[in-house]
């Protein structure tokens, strides 16, 4: 099943106050403002403009004030349709909506503010779980695709869905897969969360597992991996995802947490970085985010990846443009093969009216149906039709019995090494010749909140 991935507290729970310094509630403080100096990197002129955020999520309450120019008209790929400016979450706390807030949020009556105000989201809402509008269908290939088609610089998945192999082929399905190598084509760094089962199952969940996703865990503020924050071969990179304030699609601040929080910050983050640096393509601006992380080293980690976004590092610090981006290079030997580009049937072309019947006829005397060669005619005819349905009928019961006779083939396990271990990419991923084509036909691919984490 395929989740928004929220952890969610109200705001107002016990904490010491904030310095006044410090943006936000004084019981919920955007501490991560002071570690990365945010204020100091507004000034020099990173506020993440000129950068569009698509936020593919339950939708973004536009109404609210703390939004005031910076919610774009996106679309609502739910049965009851809009432009995404929306939130279809049942819950009060608004997951789409909280997620903006994060991310671009006007600094209103709470203080909390959004890393990015330069920034525009592009709210692409999807018919999640616990949504008004959910269906088992989410179509989250299809709004990855449209994102990267109306200008998304970056495209924030605060979701997921578990994948696992008794049920799976692979460990992404092939649409999405193949959506974001289209995204990846046009220039655009994709990111979704984690999971949030590293106290419990630690599954693996797409699409933060697909080739070309940067994965995004979760760290306290003393940069500590969260206990709930999944332990993965695939995560990327960590963020702060504990005790984030945020504004919910009531206009109430709360406090959250979870990996899609964690995602959130980060592409905000990520945000801020490229509107400094806005000729870099989306490979440079993550091979620039890695050689910076705080925890950063060679080797990769399964609790930090390849260590903790550190914004501030990423903009003051000189960075070659060749830095390694593994995320990209993962993807970058599937990108030009693999299935064509899936598309929404476009819609039926109305019958156009006339005023009179097309083309020209005349009525003249009709001909004689009985004259011999008519009759001989329509003997040989009759003929043939019988021999043809009797031939038809044959072939019917052969085909019959053919299926009856037929097994299945059975499905190819996952690989002993997952294919998306940063380890050998490019040859785990051809492993047995899957090349992450998901031959399951029975899934469902619904997304429902996480519980909170305990």
């Amino acid at each position: 099943m395929r989740r928004a991935l929220p952890a969610i507290l109200l705001a107002g729970i016990v904490l010491a106050p904030a310095a006044a310094a410090t943006p936000g509630d004084p019981y919920a403080p955007q501490y991560y403002f002071d570690t990365w100096h945010v204020t100091q990197l507004w000034q020099g002129g990173a506020r993440g403009q000129g950068i569009t955020i698509a936020e593919i999520d339950t939708g973004v309450d536009a109404n609210l004030a703390v939004f005031r120019g910076r919610v774009l008209t996106g679309i609502d790929f739910g049965r009851l349709g809009g432009d995404g400016r929306v939130d279809r979450d049942k819950n009060p706390y608004g997951h789409g909506t909280s997620m903006a807030s994060i991310m671009v949020g006007r600094p209103g009556q709470f203080g909390i503010e959004g890393l990015a105000p330069g920034a525009k989201v592009l709210p692409v809402a999807i018919p999640l779980a616990g949504t008004t509008d959910a269906a088992d269908d989410d179509r989250l290939a299809f709004a990855i695709r449209w994102a990267a088609n109306h200008g998304a610089k970056i495209i924030s998945m605060s979701l997921g869905g578990v994948r696992r192999p008794s049920h799976n082929a692979t460990a992404c399905p092939d649409d999405e897969q193949q959506a974001i190598y289209h995204a990846l084509r046009k220039g655009a760094v994709v990111l979704a969360a984690s999971g949030n089962r590293g106290d419990q199952d630690n599954a693996v969940e797409e699409p933060g597992v697909c080739l070309g996703v940067v994965s995004v865990g979760a760290v306290t503020s003393s940069g500590s991996v969260a206990h709930f924050s999944s332990r993965q071969n695939y995560l990327t990179m960590t963020a702060p995802g504990v005790a984030i304030a945020s504004i919910g699609h009531d206009g109430s601040p709360y406090s959250g947490a979870g990996t899609s929080q964690a995602t959130a910050v980060a592409s905000g983050a990520t945000a801020l970085v490229w509107s400094k640096f806005p000729r870099l393509t989306g490979s440079q601006l993550v091979g620039r985010l890695l050689a910076t992380a705080d925890q950063h080293g060679d080797s990769h980690d399964s609790s930090y990846g390849y260590g903790t976004i550190n914004p501030y590092r990423a903009i003051t610090s000189a960075v070659a443009t060749d830095s390694p981006d593994p995320v990209y290079a993962a993807a970058r030997p599937f990108m030009q093969a693999g299935p064509a580009p899936i598309r929404p049937p476009p819609p039926p072309t109305p019958v156009a009216r006339a005023d009179k019947p097309p083309g020209s006829f005349s009525v003249g005397a009709a001909p004689r149906l009985a004259a011999s060669r008519v009759l001989i005619g329509s003997a040989v005819a009759a003929g043939a039709l019988a021999a043809l349905v009797l031939l038809l009928v044959v072939g019917l019961v052969a085909h019959r019995r053919r299926r009856l006779a037929a097994v299945a083939p059975p499905l190819e396990p996952w690989p002993v090494e997952p294919p998306w271990s940063p380890a050998g990419p490019a040859t785990s991923v051809e492993y047995r010749g899957l090349e992450w084509r998901d031959v399951w036909s029975g899934e469902q691919r619904s997304r429902r909140p996480d519980d909170p984490p305990a």
